[in-house]
């Protein structure tokens, strides 16, 4: 790899100064994340709301609705910032703002309710294909990463079929993949069939019972240092956050981690809304910049209440990777945290802001200590290295999850590579 090529590592150092190779691929990414003009974006409104004019557009500007950035010294709007308007009906009368259909999430969180856990095994194909401008000769060396399950709630994982050569990560990896490494190859895909197990439990209660135990699922690694500490660039204690958890916690005993857990969550879910982010490279300090602007995907979302209750002496711990449903397969991040006598949990904020927007107190109330078993988990740390290491800047240096891919030692972007997921549910 050349050496003036940004490295995945040179984000470490986002907070202190980027690597100039680092800063140029930033560049690279934030001109084409940030790619719609004033009036590109009055386009797009105006053909399903003609009224829509400057004025309405810097009313949500305001609102910080919209997401933009400064290129070239002109106003630019994040490529899909049209489709997180849509989430907020009321400020954008005009546009197209079906509501979600939760039936079937409903019914399943009535299922782990009843029976005290929900169960699911599904079969997921994952595809990742070089896109039709991207070279790959004869002789090109082409290096893949397609994530795989992992986590204490996936069991019994098999893999049906695969692009020959695939090595996969051990089960304890990180960031769990199946790799490849071949020559002149365009594509590659795995199948492979999965249990995820989804057990109940209600936090709200006085005295909370734990989750039974299923021995057909291994348990999660226990709470270390690690899960107390801060991390550059993204989960860094700055000044504002330690403020802003003091007021959090305030008149709350060290001792009681339920109560601070949940002040945290309570804090992220009410406070934070919804809004599509760029590429997380071009992120300054991630739970810091949430704290700020009270806007989030479910990474950010994640990321901000890990280190609030990090900040509160609450272990706490990453995990991501798909949200699978009958009828789609997308990206979800969502959190783990410790409670003593109750075991590791999950917060999912992102779905608990989203039920706070709709006004379903009691789904808000669920996600904070429950999933569902519609997910695929592959990661339990934040930007750490594939196994093999990736040595070309990833799509995303942090996470994993739509795949990656490097073509003779030039890592593609998501712009430059095509991903085709299908799950079908078996049980």
């Amino acid at each position: 790899m050349a050496q003036d090529q940004a490295r995945n590592e040179d984000f470490r150092f986002l907070r202190s100064g980027l690597p100039e190779r680092a800063a140029r691929a930033r560049e690279a990414r934030l001109r084409r994340d940030f790619c719609l003009t004033r009036e590109d974006v009055m386009g797009l409104v105006r053909a399903e709301w003609p009224e829509f004019g400057p004025v309405e557009l810097d009313a949500l500007v305001g609102r910080g609705r919209l997401d933009w950035r400064l290129v070239d010294g002109e106003q630019r709007f994040l490529r899909s910032c049209v489709d997180s308007l849509r989430l907020y009906p009321a400020e954008v009368p005009g546009l197209s703002c079906p509501p979600a259909d939760r039936t079937a999430q409903l019914a399943v969180i009535e299922e782990m309710r009843r029976g005290g856990a929900a169960e699911r095994r599904i079969r997921l194909r994952h595809l990742i294909r070089a896109g039709a401008g991207v070279e790959v000769a004869a002789g090109s060396t082409v290096r893949a990463w397609l994530p795989l399950p992992s986590g204490p709630q996936v069991a019994d994982v098999r893999i049906v079929d695969v692009t020959p050569g695939m090595v996969a990560a051990p089960e304890d990896a990180p960031q769990r993949t199946a790799f490849w490494e071949a020559g002149g190859v365009r594509e590659f895909f795995v199948e492979y069939e999965y249990l995820i197990r989804a057990p109940y439990v209600d936090l709200w209660v006085p005295e909370p019972v734990p989750a039974a135990l299923d021995a057909r699922f291994r348990p999660a690694p226990a709470p270390c240092a690690a899960d107390l500490a801060e991390e550059e660039p993204h989960l860094a204690f700055t000044p504002y956050l330690r403020r802003l958890a003091s007021r959090v916690f305030d008149g709350i005993p060290e001792k009681d981690a339920l109560a601070r857990a949940r002040a945290a969550y309570d804090w992220v879910t009410r406070n934070v809304d919804y809004r599509f982010q760029p590429a997380y490279l071009l992120l300054d300090s991630i739970a810091d910049g949430c704290a700020h602007s009270l806007r989030a995907d479910c990474g950010v979302f994640a990321l901000t209440f890990i280190a609030l209750c990090r900040l509160g002496g609450v272990p706490a711990r990453w995990q991501s990777g798909l949200y699978v449903t009958p009828e789609r397969v997308g990206n979800h991040d969502w959190a783990m945290f410790y409670v003593e006598g109750l075991g590791w949990l999950w917060a999912d904020c992102s779905f608990g802001s989203a039920a706070r927007r709709e006004g379903d107190e009691a789904r808000r109330r669920f996600y904070f200590g429950n999933l569902g078993p519609w997910r695929m988990p592959a990661n339990s740390a934040f930007f750490s290295p594939l196994m093999p290491a990736d040595e070309a800047l990833r799509n995303d240096p942090f996470d994993s999850q739509l795949g990656e891919m490097c073509v003779d030692g030039r890592g593609l972007t998501s712009y430059d590579f095509e991903v085709e997921r299908t799950a079908r549910f078996l049980a």
